[in-house]
């Protein structure tokens, strides 16, 4: 059963302040990365909500029970951005947590008070909302909590995209389609590759729950906090967007290298995520630290990815049979990072040299059988 808000047909893409920020965020960033966004022309590109995490809600509510935005840090107000943010073609989402206080600031949050937040969320234009996992009673499981919050927005008269933030624990992936439009489905991600290759693991063990109105989400995107290679940054990106994830920049807008915004706006990837066939990719075959992700496409096409996660150059070879096809079988290619048509069709597979800790990303075309392997489960 899918969530009934009619949001999510595809992946999810924005920017948020966390990864860069975290508790420093302020409505003069916010309003200046608003800014960045629309002179950047990204919302073109998708990128169209503007995420406020952790931080922004006072410590204590106000007199009538409700919350409130933190006076010294967000003194216009949560609606202020969402006019802001609605005006210049944008959508506006916040943090709440599904427990006592929220995780980082232990500001006000939302457990117990579900429907009463939910109306307000809805009273300032919010259209979208991550759900937080902490400081939650003890004795009420996750299944327990969220599906509360899930109710509360579909009663408050205003579709609000909700993306579950339960870090996995309980394996949100197998329940959480009824409720949610996006669970996560691992820890919080860093500017760290170890952290990368972790997150990815841990996603493609769900890639059979996520789908149109529900998708897995290994967190938000490190591409531009500077702590990660070029390489390491398109690697982040292309399994990302081959997995369905949602493409939340996570980075400065307002002062990011000409490098870090052409991944983001690489539209062959971006296109490759938001495919409304909307089936995850996965791995399919790994050699040491030479790994082949893949997955079908609209339109009888197949994404590959040869990532290499060893620290040398690699070669890396694409097998047909990987992901079901017979040996004879021809295909297409197109490098989706050089933007390049391969002059000669393949037949039964090919290899590519790929720099270390970098990720090539193909489309196969002119093919059949292409449902084959995915639709069997591998």
């Amino acid at each position: 059963m899918v969530y009934d808000n009619g949001l999510g047909q595809t992946p999810l893409m924005g920017w948020s302040g966390w990864n860069f920020y975290e508790c420093t965020i302020n409505e003069k960033i916010v309003y200046g990365n608003m800014d960045a966004l629309v002179r950047l022309d990204l919302p073109s590109y998708g990128y169209n909500y503007v995420i406020v995490d952790d931080c922004w809600s006072a410590y204590k509510r106000d007199k009538e029970g409700n919350l409130r935005s933190d006076k010294k840090t967000f003194p216009s107000g949560m609606k202020a951005l969402a006019d802001y943010a609605h005006k210049r073609g944008m959508k506006f989402g916040l943090y709440s947590d599904a427990g006592r206080m929220t995780c980082k600031c232990h500001r006000a949050a939302s457990e117990g008070h579900e429907f009463r937040d939910a109306r307000t969320f809805a009273s300032w234009g919010i259209d979208y909302l991550k759900y937080d996992n902490c400081f939650h009673k003890k004795n009420r499981p996750s299944h327990a909590r969220y599906p509360v919050m899930s109710e509360a927005l579909n009663k408050s008269g205003r579709p609000i995209f909700y993306a579950m933030c339960e870090w996995g624990e309980d394996h949100p992936a197998v329940w959480a389609g009824k409720y949610a439009n996006s669970w996560r489905t691992s820890l919080d991600v860093k500017d760290r590759w170890p952290r990368i290759e972790l997150l990815a693991d841990d996603n493609n063990l769900w890639a059979s729950y996520a789908g149109p109105g529900g998708w897995n989400d290994p967190d938000m995107l490190q591409v531009g906090n500077g702590r990660m290679t070029l390489a390491e940054y398109r690697s982040h990106f292309s399994i990302w967007s081959i997995m369905k994830a949602p493409l939340i920049i996570g980075c400065e807008l307002r002062t990011i290298t000409k490098e870090h915004l052409e991944i983001y706006k690489n539209t062959e990837i971006i296109a490759v995520n938001q495919d409304s066939l909307g089936i995850q990719g996965r791995k399919v075959s790994q050699i040491g630290q030479s790994e082949v992700w893949a997955g079908p496409l609209s339109g009888d096409k197949i994404v590959v990815a040869a990532w290499n996660r060893g620290w040398k150059r690699a070669l890396i070879t694409i097998n047909w049979y990987d992901f079901g096809l017979e040996p004879s079988v021809t295909a297409s290619v197109r490098d989706l990072w050089k933007h390049e048509d391969w002059t000669q069709r393949q037949e039964d597979g090919f290899e590519v040299e790929i720099d270390s800790h970098d990720c090539g990303v193909y489309i196969l075309s002119n093919i059949s059988m292409v449902e084959l392997y995915f639709n069997s489960g591998g």
